[in-house]
């Protein structure tokens, strides 16, 4: 009897290192393959979250499909869209061009047309968004304002001095490089607070002045974090409250979406990494971008916010010249990732392999969800970045 008590402590001791374990690293268990790609569409399941409601008429996506007999050119030799899914763990595809969804397709195991998927850093780009509406509508007065305007609690912090626009350009000089395989990094620990329990005021309030503000470029989810606060200070609702209000229930979305909260009081929405939604309604939201902020007749956004979100001849935030934080293709505006060249582009992008991709000349619209095994895979995004360039730039010959 005493040795099974015994086995029975130490299979409970077994089990209790097991659990603290898992919690200490749910992150990296829950974005590994193939678990993430159940991660990824039941966010709901893990994490509290707060609704972000769709309106009453859907805007409709006629669905004209027709082949895509589309190949691109990568690392030698042209490969085919299937080839594309495979290497790339596409969990859903969705083009539409002149408004329309001409293909379709959902190769992740959980995926389908209703289901609602982990946008991660695409929720940036929807955040200044809302920005340019709370801009052209008074909430926010001017980008230039300083950050502490409105999040007092930062006064005293490397944010101080730093203005809404630097934020949004990624420029505020704030922080390290962004980095998932350095355990200590300050998003790994900014993660861990929004998913643990922890402080993410804390978190943000640590970091360290790296640069000037408004003179180079640093990839930062904090930076996003930050600006998220200012919105929810200048317009008195909270995120998800505002994403309703002034868009999901303005673009004829068919589902609701959701932003997933942190796990500690006050819970708050990750302005640059929570939101989850239908391919399809992030489809909307492309062809919002591309149509000049005018969807089914209003204006939602204003046509300078686009324009801006297009590049703005900033030098350090030209294609080519993002440094470390940025890949060689891409420059960056407004929280959008900017592609040059004579169509101009611009692509919303989320680690593990997320994708809105808006072409206003071409009109066309894709929007990519996928399950890397890794947050950043700078070929995996090559590839990507240049698969889309070539459906576009078929759609765009093919309709000339």
């Amino acid at each position: 009897m005493r040795f099974e008590a015994g086995g029975w402590l130490l299979g409970a001791a077994a089990a209790g290192a097991g659990a603290v374990w898992l919690w200490r690293h749910q992150d990296e268990v829950m974005t590994r393959r193939p678990v993430n790609e159940w991660t990824f569409t039941h966010m709901n399941l893990l994490l509290p979250t707060e609704d972000v409601r769709r309106g009453g008429d859907v805007f409709p996506l006629p669905r004209r499909p027709r082949p895509l007999e589309v190949t691109y050119g990568f690392e030698g030799r042209e490969r085919s869209l299937a080839e594309l899914h495979a290497r790339t763990n596409t969990t859903s595809f969705v083009v539409l061009h002149g408004g329309e969804i001409v293909h379709e397709s959902y190769p992740g195991r959980f995926a389908g047309n209703d289901v609602r998927f982990q946008m991660f850093s695409m929720t940036k780009s929807v955040t200044s968004m809302l920005i340019g509406i709370a801009l052209d509508e008074g909430a926010i007065k001017d980008v230039t304002e300083p950050v502490t305007a409105y999040c007092e609690g930062l006064v005293g912090t490397a944010f101080d001095g730093v203005t809404i626009e630097h934020l949004l350009d990624m420029s505020s000089g704030v922080g390290d490089l962004e980095t998932y395989t350095v355990r200590d990094s300050l998003i790994n620990r900014f993660a861990e607070a929004a998913t643990g329990g922890g402080s993410l005021h804390e978190v943000v309030s640590s970091a360290k002045r790296s640069t000037e503000a408004g003179t180079q470029f640093n990839y930062s989810t904090i930076d996003t974090q930050v600006l998220g606060w200012v919105l929810e200070s200048a317009t008195g609702r909270s995120l998800a409250q505002y994403t309703t209000e002034r868009l999901w229930s303005r673009i004829g979305a068919e589902h609701d979406a959701y932003y997933w909260l942190t796990r500690a009081h006050p819970r708050t929405a990750i302005a640059g990494g929570s939101l989850n939604a239908t391919a399809r309604d992030m489809a909307r939201l492309g062809l919002l971008m591309s149509r000049g902020g005018e969807l089914n007749g209003q204006r939602i956004l204003p046509e300078e916010w686009v324009k801006r979100s297009r590049g703005r001849g900033v030098p350090h935030l030209e294609v080519g010249a993002l440094g470390p934080s940025g890949y060689p293709h891409y420059g960056y505006s407004n929280k959008w990732w900017t592609l040059g060249g004579e169509r101009r582009p611009f692509t919303a992008v989320g680690i593990h392999g997320q994708y809105l991709y808006v072409d206003p000349d071409a009109d066309v619209v894709i929007v990519k969800t996928s399950a890397w095994p890794t947050a950043d895979d700078p070929s995996r995004d090559a590839e990507s970045i240049t698969a889309l360039r070539a459906v576009a730039d078929h759609l765009h010959e093919d309709h000339r």
